[in-house]
């Protein structure tokens, strides 16, 4: 070409040392030329369009091989610098470079004396191995630092991104300004199924180019505990009172959502605290109910314990525990009946029944209104528990009746087999 310009008095400068690593992508070279100011015939330069930029691992200008960039001016100073990073090669490999200019008419010039260097990597990354985040519970988390740094000066600029349930929580994206500088990048290990391990690749990149640390972690299965210990630590409890509250401990290594109780007989409800929580008010049914309490923690998983309560409405009556014919019905007998009555009558959520002649004293009449009361009330009891009520001697009690011992036996034993 008889109109190729004398466009490059170059000197190419490449930064690049040998690190030492297995060759890998993210490795860069810093190139540098001092601008051509004439032309071929000694003219200054007024039209420089762009230069191009030949590498390569053997040496080869020109060749398919190149990156095209634009002239900041059409006409340099003298003693001007170009600077160019090239990025995305391979780290500890060879390169050869070469430079051409072209102007405006798309003439290029011969080659530039070539120069070869080493390609580094611009930034790293640590730790430079492998991660292990360790063993973590469904629901919790744990969290490694990784540092990334820049290797080679100037500013560089990237982010870091990770896989679920891996994910980056802190320091992306980063901007890195000088050689040194640095940043703590967090990364968070959150598993949400309970899955044995579990690997990602956790990537840095910069300028095009990606530095992968294998992360790894391992998820458990976090399983709460709760106890009782109130009224009892024991599996049973019997009562007679138709109210009972109860209190325990509860843990877990994620954290405690809340307790709940249950009673097989009908009722449910929650517990006041958490890892030390309460339940009030808790209404019982005569005879047995299964109270359970479970405990539900954060990752979903729940654990219960049990108390078995039987409520007795009474232990025994005053007396024999029949009586017999012939001997009296006294008032102190028809008083245990109402009282024990009107027991289950609350625990099985009923009002107090309203007596008539509410205060029997000794040597009162026993009349056949307080009889018949007496079966009303606790008939009232069954059909409220779904039960069939007793079957009694004398069904009808008309005014007139006599109050036997067989007919305070059939409600006593009524009372007994509703506990």
């Amino acid at each position: 070409m008889d109109r190729r310009r004398r466009l490059l008095a170059v000197v190419l400068a490449l930064g690049g040392i040998v690190l030492g690593a297995t060759p890998s992508r993210a490795a860069v070279l810093d190139v540098s030329w001092t601008a051509p100011t004439e032309t071929a015939d000694g003219n200054p330069l007024a039209d420089l369009a762009s230069y191009r930029l030949y590498y390569g691992p053997s040496p080869s200008c020109p060749s398919q091989n190149f990156i095209q960039i634009a002239s900041p001016t059409p006409s340099p100073e003298p003693n001007q610098v170009v600077r160019f990073r090239i990025t995305g090669l391979s780290s500890g490999t060879l390169y050869y470079v070469s430079v051409t200019a072209l102007n405006m008419g798309g003439v290029e010039s011969a080659c530039s004396i070539g120069a070869s260097a080493v390609a580094q990597l611009d930034f790293s990354v640590s730790p430079t191995s492998s991660v292990y985040f360790g063993s973590v519970n469904v629901g919790s988390f744990a969290d490694k630092i990784f540092t990334v740094q820049n290797t080679r000066g100037g500013t560089i600029s990237g982010s870091a991104s990770a896989s679920p349930p891996f994910s980056v929580v802190a320091g992306s994206p980063f901007t890195l300004v000088g050689d040194g500088a640095s940043q703590a990048v967090k990364v968070r290990f959150a598993p949400t199924t309970s899955i044995a391990t579990v690997s990602t690749n956790i990537g840095f990149t910069t300028d095009g180019d990606t530095i992968s640390r294998l992360a790894t972690g391992a998820a458990a299965v976090s399983e709460p505990t709760i106890n009782i210990v109130l009224p009892t630590s024991d599996s049973t409890y019997r009562t007679d009172s138709p109210v009972i509250s109860l209190g325990g401990t509860a843990s877990d290594a994620v954290g405690v959502r809340g307790v709940m109780w249950i009673n097989d007989r009908g009722a449910i409800g929650t517990a006041v605290g958490t890892t030390s929580w309460s339940a009030g008010g808790i209404g019982l049914h005569p005879g047995t109910n299964v109270l359970t309490v479970a405990v539900e923690n954060f990752a979903g998983y729940i654990a219960t314990a049990t108390l078995t309560v039987t409520l007795s409405v009474v232990s025994a009556f005053t007396g024999d525990s029949e009586i017999t014919a012939g001997a009296p019905v006294k008032a102190i007998h028809f008083a245990e009946l109402r009282d024990a009555i009107n027991t289950i009558r609350v625990a099985c959520g009923l009002p107090l029944f309203r007596w008539t002649d509410a205060t029997i004293v000794p040597g009162a009449t026993i009349k056949a209104i307080h009889l018949a009361e007496l079966r009303i009330a606790l008939n009232d009891a069954y059909v409220s528990t779904g039960r069939t009520p007793p079957t009694y001697t004398d069904p009808t009690v008309a005014a007139g009746v006599i109050v036997k011992g067989i007919h305070l036996n059939e409600l006593r034993s009524g009372i007994l087999a509703l506990q």
